[in-house]
């Protein structure tokens, strides 16, 4: 499969038979501008929301007829196995932003797990629950969501082969978040390969680096 970061926490999984997945678009311009990422106007055939924020929610610019997927539990479609986990946007149990979904998207032998805005460390409960995870897509940068060393906690807990970092501060993102580079600093195996798109396979997991951090596509 291929996983594109568009920016924020906006990917596009394309399956090896085609199946392109959406998970989290935002809405370009949004805040007053503060999320300057470029339209996602692509086409799809399942958009993935973790929760009902105009910077993880937005479809008016995909194209295609597409499944919205917004609610937690299992889904089949596509060829493809989603799993959502009901999770929190803060560490009070949602009283500060609500809830948020974690979805595990299960094909072409993996399983991919994005966090969304998760506000929280995961419990033994949730780890247990989202079982064995091949690529992890993180928020790191904090103040809306987990911080960098909560992130780090929860890679270490989840074990996942390869992390993705997502929902960081960027010349496009103006949020009061941190950067990359304060999840990343102190870790070996650090890759940057200066593009937003990779191949990932059952194969060539171990080869990729245990944290892999994209350019933003748009």
């Amino acid at each position: 499969m291929k996983i594109k970061w568009y920016g924020h926490s906006a990917f596009l999984i394309t399956t090896e038979s085609g199946t392109r997945i959406i998970l989290d678009p935002y809405q370009s311009g949004a805040f007053g501008g503060a999320l300057a990422y470029g339209k996602i106007a692509e086409a799809a055939d399942i958009v993935l929301s973790s929760h009902d924020h105009d910077d993880h929610n937005y479809t008016g610019d995909i194209k295609g007829k597409f499944t919205l997927i917004n609610t937690p539990g299992e889904h089949r479609g596509s060829g493809v196995a989603i799993q959502g986990i009901p999770t929190f946007h803060d560490p009070s149990g949602g009283k500060e932003r609500g809830l948020n979904i974690i979805y595990i998207v299960e094909a072409d032998g993996m399983r991919i797990a994005h966090l969304g805005d998760l506000g929280h460390v995961l419990d033994d409960e949730a780890v247990k629950r989202m079982g064995r995870i091949d690529v992890l897509l993180a928020p790191v940068g904090g103040f809306y969501t987990i911080d960098p060393a909560e992130a780090t906690k929860i890679v270490k807990d989840v074990k996942p082969a390869v992390t993705i970092p997502m929902h960081f501060k960027t010349e496009k993102c103006d949020f009061p978040i941190a950067p990359v580079a304060d999840f990343t600093k102190g870790k070996s195996s650090v890759t940057e390969p200066g593009v937003a798109e990779i191949e990932v396979t059952p194969s060539n997991l171990a080869s990729l680096g245990e944290i892999v951090v994209l350019r933003h596509a748009l």
